[in-house]
């Protein structure tokens, strides 16, 4: 398993807050995973090989409430508070095939959430720079990330909509969260031959789950298959919400 490493870290972690004893992988969690596998991802077309062994090897169930690790393995998302959503299984499992990623990527992640789609990230890609604007999700996704010994994800508190200058370019980029349309700063942050993988459309309805390709400063999108994520929120929401008001 690749490594963690933390920047701008504002939480204190003690080995108490480490992975729970009714958290660890115990073998009847590796089953549900190949279950998971083999009957929601593999057979709706997923082959990539990496993807499919992140898929595999990352305890999904530690990164979904407590109330709720018996249902980790079902073929929909979960809710993980302050609104927020982890994704259905095949839905990650896609987003990240679509990428295309070859091992030496730097991807960019707007919308840590549990922190799950990173660690998958993680398994896939070089490295990985998550970016959560809910200041709860971010601590506790830096806690489990943390607890698994990851070092190559770096994590960030922050609105997402506006990138992470800092570390750009990025060879991907992944927006887990509805919005409609394209982020420019994400755009400028995207190096050229670069793919981005959003769910772009009514971030209050349904959307499509778009890839944009950069090449020699234009850019084309694909559409790739329905999708129902949750609203990107802060500036891209109260930019529609400001647009919606408006007389």
């Amino acid at each position: 398993m690749k490594k963690l490493t933390h920047v701008l870290v504002v939480i204190v972690l003690f080995p108490a807050l480490l992975i729970a004893e009714s958290q660890k992988d115990l073998p009847e969690h590796q089953a549900a995973r190949e279950r998971m596998v083999t009957s929601q991802i593999k057979s709706r077309g997923i082959t990539d090989k990496n993807v499919l062994h992140a898929m595999r090897e990352i305890p999904r169930h530690h990164f979904v409430p407590k109330a709720l690790a018996s249902k980790a393995y079902a073929d929909h998302p979960l809710p993980i508070g302050q609104g927020q959503t982890i994704s259905q299984p095949y839905i990650v499992a896609l987003m990240t095939e679509s990428l295309k990623l070859n091992g030496n990527e730097r991807v960019l992640e707007i919308g840590t959430g549990s922190g799950y789609q990173a660690a998958i990230l993680a398994q896939v890609a070089k490295d990985v720079h998550t970016i959560e604007i809910k200041e709860k999700l971010y601590k506790k996704a830096n806690q489990i990330l943390y607890s698994m010994a990851f070092q190559n994800i770096k994590t960030h508190l922050g609105d997402g909509y506006f990138g992470w200058i800092d570390a750009a370019p990025f060879d991907c980029i992944m927006i887990t969260a509805a919005i409609d349309h394209i982020p420019p700063p994400l755009l400028k942050q995207l190096k050229d031959g670069g793919r981005l993988i959003l769910p772009l459309g009514n971030p209050f309805s349904y959307q499509n789950l778009s890839l944009v390709t950069k090449q020699k400063g234009d850019f084309t999108v694909r559409q790739i298959t329905g999708v129902l994520f949750v609203p990107m929120t802060g500036f891209a929401l109260d930019r529609k919400q400001n647009e919606t008001n408006a007389p």
